[in-house]
């Protein structure tokens, strides 16, 4: 059947439907767990293919579902979503042969991909809402599949009390732009805009939606369950890390128009984004477990994601996802390859990188920059924003190489080459995106990406002469803490009495019993 004699309906449905029937259907307990996957999978690729048939139809034939508008760059993400369950499945399939519960595992992870698809073609608030809540209903049940172990409860537990809280401020941003605009849909919002401009009432909900990504997308100070979540299966860690978490910065992207016209939420994800990015980045330095460090790698690049929204950057944040997407997914799942490569380098490369590198390096990247946009050509660039890129992709020449020296630096250069050409050529797509770039926003995350570089040269030049700062680095600064005190203690949880006897038996670490009391 030709693609334009598709009722739109049908298309926008069927990926969350195929999903649905995945996670009621998957694994009856009539059939063998091996035949229940097969099936799961072959659902997968058809909700894979109906998304790919609607990308090809465009957004516009889409129309006529009450509350669905998916968008080219929505339909893209779940595309990629679509493509990362498929893998995520066949790869569950093997690593949990012989567990038990391998059903339940299934019925979660086909709502979370539902819901996520609900969620990237939603055009109203409630539909939003609900999505969202759904992804983190079902995730639950999936960062708990070992309710032996107590880290992944506390994970699940501070998870649970940072969505309910991103759930009353995402309602009390629908309530006031609904009151405002006269009705829920996010289309009818836009044009408000347009015509009327931010009320009062439409800035404050633009504070309220900030807020509530911060929860949800792991941002300093609630971004502790993301890093103990690692006590889930891999095959879960993957799918958080590589397409929930990064739910956060499609929602910013989509409500672009709104954040434009309210600076207070601006300068408010400003603040969490770049001290998100420059503490996580530090912190993950000085990990030595791999899980852990790629963990603290998706915090700090969940703060620079959200930090190039709050500065209009929304083209760069959109491949900034895409790419941590893939790059996530295939860091989790083949771990053990990262491990060994890890190991590898540390025998056969510099521990450090040489110091002259160091002060050239922020040079030779804004400088890099500038030439290859000065090369490809099309419209101009601020010169900040030129600037930014160059400095968070300097450290890039620190990598040794086996050749030496010069050929990391060669390297290096190449990657930043690559990756400003990237960025130059999503502009080009039509992702249906539009930048607006905030100078002196921008500015302020130049001057932070720059203490921040400062901080990590300095680790890597002189690590002895910073031993104290790093103490404090490896302990993630005590943030975490604080908030698992605080929650256990204004929402206490079941289990808090059997972690407590495990911890007093030598089963569980001191620190959970620390927490709990």
């Amino acid at each position: 059947m030709d693609v334009a004699h598709i009722p739109g309906p049908a298309l926008s449905l069927l990926p969350p439907l195929a999903m649905g029937l995945a996670a009621a259907l998957a694994l009856p307990r009539r059939t063998t767990v091996a035949a229940g996957w097969r099936r799961f999978q072959v659902l997968c690729g058809l909700a894979f293919a109906a998304t790919v048939l609607a990308l090809l139809a465009g957004p516009v034939r889409l129309q006529g579902v009450p509350g669905l508008q998916p968008t080219v760059f929505g339909l893209v993400l779940a595309l990629l979503v679509q493509g990362l369950g498929l893998v995520i499945a066949a790869f569950s399939a093997r690593y949990l042969e012989g567990e038990a519960g391998q059903r339940r595992y299934a019925a979660a992870l086909g709502v979370v991909l539902a819901a996520v698809h609900l969620l990237l073609m939603a055009d109203h608030w409630l539909v939003l809402i609900g999505a969202w809540a759904a992804v983190g209903a079902a995730l639950q049940r999936l960062l708990c599949f070992y309710p032996d172990r107590p880290f992944a409860l506390l994970a699940a537990h501070k998870k649970r009390i940072a969505d309910r809280a991103a759930d009353g401020l995402l309602l009390l941003a629908a309530g006031l732009a609904w009151h405002e605009v006269g009705s829920g849909s996010l289309s009818a919002l836009w044009a408000h805009l347009a015509q009327q401009g931010p009320s009062a009432p439409l800035q404050w909900a633009a504070v309220a939606l900030v807020l509530a990504v911060v929860l949800r997308t792991a941002l300093l100070p609630v971004h502790g369950w993301l890093i103990q979540v690692m006590e889930a299966p891999t095959p879960v860690s993957a799918l958080l890390h590589a397409g929930v978490v990064n739910l956060g910065g499609f929602v910013l992207i989509r409500f672009a128009p709104l954040l434009d016209a309210a600076a207070p939420a601006r300068w408010l994800l400003l603040g969490f984004g770049l001290a998100t990015a420059v503490l996580a980045g530090l912190v993950m330095l000085t990990r030595i477990s791999i899980k852990v460090r790629l963990a603290w790698s998706t915090v700090a690049q969940m703060g620079f994601m959200l930090l190039e929204c709050a500065v209009g950057l929304y083209t760069l944040a959109a491949l900034h996802l895409l790419g941590h997407s893939l790059y996530k997914a295939h860091a989790f799942l083949s771990a053990s390859g990262v491990v060994r490569e890890a190991r590898r380098q540390a025998l056969h490369a510099p521990a450090v990188p040489q110091p002259f590198s160091l002060p050239l390096a922020p040079v030779l990247g804004i400088g890099t920059v500038l030439l290859v946009l000065a090369a490809v050509g099309g419209p101009a660039w601020p010169l900040w924003w030129s600037a930014l890129l160059g400095l968070a992709w300097a450290p890039m020449l620190w990598l040794p190489a086996a050749g030496g020296r010069l050929r990391g630096l060669l390297w290096g250069l190449l990657m930043i080459a690559g990756l400003t050409l990237a960025v130059r050529l999503v502009h080009a797509l039509p992702l249906g995106l539009h930048d607006a770039p905030q100078a002196l926003q921008g500015a302020v995350a130049l001057l932070g990406m720059a203490l921040l570089y400062v901080a990590l040269a300095a680790l890597q030049w002189r690590p002895q002469a910073l031993a104290r700062a790093r103490r404090w680095s490896y302990a993630g600064f005590y943030v975490d803490e604080v908030y698992t005190r605080l929650a256990l203690r204004l929402w206490p949880a079941h289990w808090m009495p059997e972690a407590r006897r495990r911890t007093q038996a030598g089963g569980a670490p001191a620190a959970l019993a620390d927490a709990a009391q």
